[in-house]
């Protein structure tokens, strides 16, 4: 039972670990394009984050090969300790380089955001005249946003000021951030619940990428090639990657390129574009998936196997090959959302920086 227990725990600090290096190693990276050369080129992050998931890929595509052939072969204990090591190697690396771009870090979001929600509710009997002119609102030092946005306005009553001699300090900051708030917080709040549904669209993509089934598909196939070599269940997860890095590669290299050559203009393809297509195709894989697993569990049934979990029908595990593509690069449109959502501290910047009616229009082009 304490091994159990030893390896639950094992398992849980590794999928913190993940977390914590997943969510800030994109942002992190795009911090690197800060300087003059980029601001300007937006080619030039919408490269940057092609390859940075065409290099998780190949990442994932080795581990998918070697490291399952080590746990297979050699052991569990040699499998686990190969990426240990990688990931010493990899924390060493990092912290020995000085030449790396760090922002300095900033005050919480979250909290701004809590109180934000908190102050509208509090504030929730004021009311909303359509003559601006009638309303105080707290403004942030140095700030080009004047007024709230119209758009999801009940979250506007957080930055009125009700009595300036009670609600602000001689220094211009609230004297109660839990009742009063800048503008700017307010409407950094509604680009975040814009993006929402976004995110949601992730989840639902999440919950179709089914990776552990069509392992136990696998290992129910006959999955020789030749007479001798077997492809280990777990590797063909291997064939999903290689699309996805294929997909990219050829949509960085050649679709782009051969497009913008044909229209005589640059052509991109919009993150929505993008989204929607790899949602299809999360779609369609999960129609192959249910049409394949029907057929393997008929020739299951007619070979008598419908009692025996373990045993291996005479179907072919190339049959799992199509769902693996389409899957492959079906993770690569709906990456965009986790895109997305590394960019939302960008947008928020820019957002507090440019002209209102400027950052308005910028925005609705990135979100819709």
């Amino acid at each position: 039972m304490s091994q159990v227990l030893f390896l639950y725990l094992s398992f849980g600090i590794i999928s913190i670990g993940d977390g914590a290096i997943r969510s800030p190693s994109l942002a992190f990276g795009s911090d690197q394009l800060t300087g003059e050369v980029y601001q300007e080129n937006a080619r030039a992050m919408e490269r940057y984050f092609s390859w940075y998931y065409a290099l998780s890929a190949l990442a994932l595509l080795v581990s998918l090969m070697c490291l399952v052939y080590i746990q297979v072969n050699m052991g569990w204990g040699l499998g686990f300790g190969v990426p240990v090591l990688l990931a010493l190697f990899s924390t060493v690396l990092i912290y020995l380089g000085t030449f790396y771009v760090k922002m300095k870090p900033k005050s919480s979001l979250i909290t701004g955001l809590f109180q934000v929600i908190v102050a509208s509710y509090r504030n929730r009997r004021l009311r909303l005249s359509s003559q601006s002119e009638d309303i105080l609102y707290h403004q942030k030092k140095g700030s080009a946003i004047a007024l709230p946005s119209e758009k999801l306005r009940f979250l506007n009553k957080a930055c009125i000021v009700q009595d300036p001699e009670l609600d602000l300090r001689p220094d211009e900051e609230a004297t109660d951030p839990w009742r009063l708030y800048t503008v700017d917080q307010v409407e950094e709040l509604k680009v975040l619940l814009k993006v929402v549904p976004i995110w949601l669209t992730g989840v639902v993509s999440s919950i179709s990428n089914l990776s552990s089934f069509p392992v136990l598909q696998a290992t129910t196939m006959d999955r020789h090639i030749g007479s001798s070599f077997e492809i280990p269940a777990a590797s063909f997860g291997l064939f999903g990657v290689i699309s996805a890095i294929l997909w990219l590669v050829l949509y960085d290299c050649l679709i782009l390129p051969v497009a913008s050559k044909l229209a005589g203009k640059p052509v991109h393809f919009s993150t929505k574009d993008r989204m929607g297509f790899g949602l299809f195709l999360s779609f369609l894989s999960v129609l192959v998936i249910a049409a394949v697993e029907g057929f393997r569990r008929s020739v299951a049934i007619k070979e008598g196997y419908s009692d025996d979990p373990q045993g291996v029908i005479p179907l072919s595990a190339i049959w799992l090959l199509p769902q693996y593509l389409i899957g492959g690069i079906a993770g690569v449109g709906g990456a965009v959302g986790s895109l997305l959502a590394s960019l939302i501290m960008s947008t928020i910047d820019d957002l507090t920086k440019r002209d209102f009616e400027l950052k308005d229009n910028v925005l609705l082009k990135t979100l819709v």
